[in-house]
C-alpha cells in the first residue's frame, strides 16, 4: 500500500479500514528499513496538513500507581463527552531478550473495543525517557485519522522520566499516597517539569492521600517561587501547576480533573504559550532525529566499522582510555572513506 492510499484511508475510510489503515502507519513509521524510511517520510508530510488539532496529553508515574486504570477511566469519560480518544502506551523493552509484552491493552477492557477509541502498545526499544521513538510520528497518525485527545502513557522508570513533556500540550505526574516524604516532592526532574500532579488511589487512605497533596502543592510552589521569572507564584498569566486527588478505580475526581485539562489549555492558548510550546518541540523534534540520523551513518561509516572492533577489546581489555577510543573512531568517521 503506497503512503497516498494509507493516507485516503485514514482520512475517509470507514472504521475497520481507518483502524487498519492506522496500525500499517505506524507500523510503517517505526520500521527501520531505508525503503520503509523514504515511504514514511512521504506519509508524514501529507499527513501534516491534516494533524496538529488534537490536544495532546502525556501521563508518567511509578509502576503500579494505575496509569492503565486511570487512562481507561478518562477516556470512557471523554468519549462520552463527545471526544475520540487515541491511546499511545509504551512497553519496555528487555534488556536481555529485547522483546516487550505490550500488555497494556489488556488492563483497558472497556475502552479498547470502543468505537471511538484506539490503543496502540510500542516497545521503548532502548529509548530512554519512558517513550519510543516513533512516539511523535505515531501521535500524528492518530490526529490525521480525526482523533481530538491524544494520550501518552509512560513506561514509568522514576524521575528522569522527562521526554514525554517535550512531545505533550500537557504532562500529567501520577503519585501514589505515601509515595514519599517532603524532600521526596521536591527533587529536581520529573516533579519540576510536571503541569498537574494526580494522586491516585486516594480512597485507599484518605489521610494519605491529603497529606501527599498539601506536600505536594507546597513543594510545587517553591520550586515555582524558584524557577524562571515567567513561573513566579503571583502571576496569575501563567498555569501554576495543581495537585488533584482522584481514584481511577472508583470512577471518582475524573471529571474534575478533566475540568484542571481545560482550564490549562484555556490559559495557554490565552497566552500564546500553547503554539510557543508546539514550535518548540517540534524544533528538538528534529534534532533528536538528527542526532538519530548521525549515529546510525557514524555505526555505518567505513573507516569506523573497521576499527569498531580493534578499539572496543582494547577498551574491554583495559589497554585504551574509552575517551581515546571515542576520539579516534570520530576522527575516523569525520575523515573521508
Amino acid at each position: 500500500m503506497t503512503p497516498a492510499q494509507l493516507l485516503d484511508d485514514l482520512l475517509q475510510g470507514n472504521p475497520p479500514t481507518q483502524r487498519r489503515a492506522m496500525a500499517k502507519a505506524i507500523t510503517l513509521l517505526e520500521s527501520t528499513r531505508a525503503d520503509h524510511r523514504a515511504s514514511a517520510d512521504e506519509l508524514l508530510t501529507a499527513m501534516l496538513p491534516h494533524a496538529g488539532h488534537a490536544f495532546r496529553l502525556g501521563i508518567s508515574g511509578v509502576p503500579g500507581v494505575g496509569k492503565s486504570t486511570f487512562i481507561e477511566a478518562l477516556g470512557l469519560y471523554l468519549i462520552a463527552q463527545g471526544h475520540r480518544v487515541a491511546v499511545l502506551t509504551i512497553d519496555p523493552s528487555s534488556t536481555v531478550s529485547g522483546g516487550s509484552i505490550l500488555g497494556d491493552k489488556t488492563r483497558m477492557e472497556l475502552l479498547s473495543v470502543h468505537d471511538q477509541a484506539y490503543i496502540r502498545p510500542s516497545p521503548s526499544s532502548g529509548t530512554l525517557g519512558g517513550v519510543a521513538e516513533k512516539t511523535r510520528e505515531s501521535m500524528l497518525v492518530c490526529e490525521a485519522a480525526g482523533y481530538d485527545v491524544v494520550i501518552v502513557e509512560t513506561v514509568g522508570v522514576g524521575q528522569s522520566e522527562t521526554a514525554v513533556a517535550n512531545m505533550t500540550d500537557m504532562f500529567v505526574l501520577m503519585q501514589l499516597p505515601n509515595a514519599g516524604d517532603d524532600l521526596q516532592a521536591i527533587k529536581k526532574g520529573v516533579m519540576e517539569i510536571a503541569d498537574l500532579v494526580v494522586i491516585n488511589k486516594a480512597d485507599i487512605d484518605v489521610n494519605a492521600a491529603t497529606r501527599a497533596q498539601l506536600q505536594i502543592t507546597s513543594a510545587l510552589q517553591l520550586l515555582g517561587m524558584h524557577g524562571s521569572a515567567g513561573h513566579a507564584h503571583r502571576n496569575t498569566e501563567v498555569w501554576h501547576p495543581k495537585v488533584v486527588q482522584l481514584s481511577a478505580l472508583l470512577n471518582q475526581g475524573v471529571a474534575e480533573f478533566w475540568a484542571s485539562v481545560r482550564d490549562f489549555q484555556a490559559l495557554q492558548q490565552h497566552s500564546g504559550r500553547f503554539a510557543e510550546r508546539r514550535q518548540h518541540q517540534a524544533l528538538s523534534w528534529m534534532w533528536e532525529r538528527i542526532d538519530a540520523g548521525l549515529k546510525q551513518n557514524f555505526r555505518a561509516h567505513g573507516r569506523v566499522q573497521t576499527l569498531l572492533p580493534q578499539l572496543s577489546q582494547q577498551v574491554a581489555a583495559g589497554q585504551l582510555a574509552a575517551s581515546t577510543a571515542a576520539r579516534q573512531l570520530l576522527g575516523a568517521y569525520e575523515s573521508k572513506a
